[in-house]
């Protein structure tokens, strides 16, 4: 008998200065049986990053051709692919062939760090492709914030991001790998 997704729901507040977007929205996301914690708040952060009434979660791992957020426009053109981990660069490249703007987040820094070496002059031809990387410590401090039903206030500022409810605060900052195909 397969096992069943965990659902989780987050009621967020998020106040983007970078884009100016401010939104209150209630989220739920299915924690696939083999989806750690950690990669849930991963997921839950990269759509706090790119929130917008239109971003959306996709069925994640239980689709190989769908990222794990994205945002389409009025003619179903995808806008924006989030994906997350260590994806083929077969992968990478048909997102960026289907979307105007692919986002990765890779955590995990001793499995990231050497994906990244081999991949790296390969991912750098893609123009529309951003690589984030979180480290481990901020990635487990993030894992605190992790319950059934979450109220968390999140606000972006100079690529920051503040994250808090009502235990927990939060700082975090990604490291770029790749912005738009360039190395920082």
């Amino acid at each position: 008998m397969a096992l069943k997704a965990t659902i989780y729901k987050a009621n967020v507040n998020v106040a983007d200065m970078d884009r100016n977007v401010f939104l209150d929205s209630s989220l739920t996301l299915a924690r696939h049986p083999s989806e750690t914690e950690e990669r849930l708040m991963l997921r839950l952060l990269a759509w706090l990053c790119h929130a917008s009434e239109r971003l959306q979660f996709t069925r994640g791992l239980s689709a190989e051709d769908e990222p794990e957020i994205w945002r389409m426009n009025d003619h179903n053109g995808i806008e924006e692919w989030i994906d997350l981990g260590l994806p083929e660069e077969r992968r990478i490249k048909k997102a960026c062939n289907r979307s105007a703007c692919v986002y990765l987040y890779t955590y995990n820094a001793r499995a990231a760090q050497i994906w990244w070496q081999q991949q790296q002059s390969k991912l750098s031809q893609q123009q529309n492709l951003t690589v984030r990387f979180l480290d481990d410590r901020q990635l487990s401090a993030l894992t605190a914030f992790a319950a059934r039903n979450m109220t968390l206030q999140a606000t972006v500022q100079d690529g920051t991001i503040w994250l808090s409810d009502d235990k927990n605060h939060l700082e975090v900052r990604f490291t770029d790998w790749l912005i738009n195909g360039k190395v920082p």
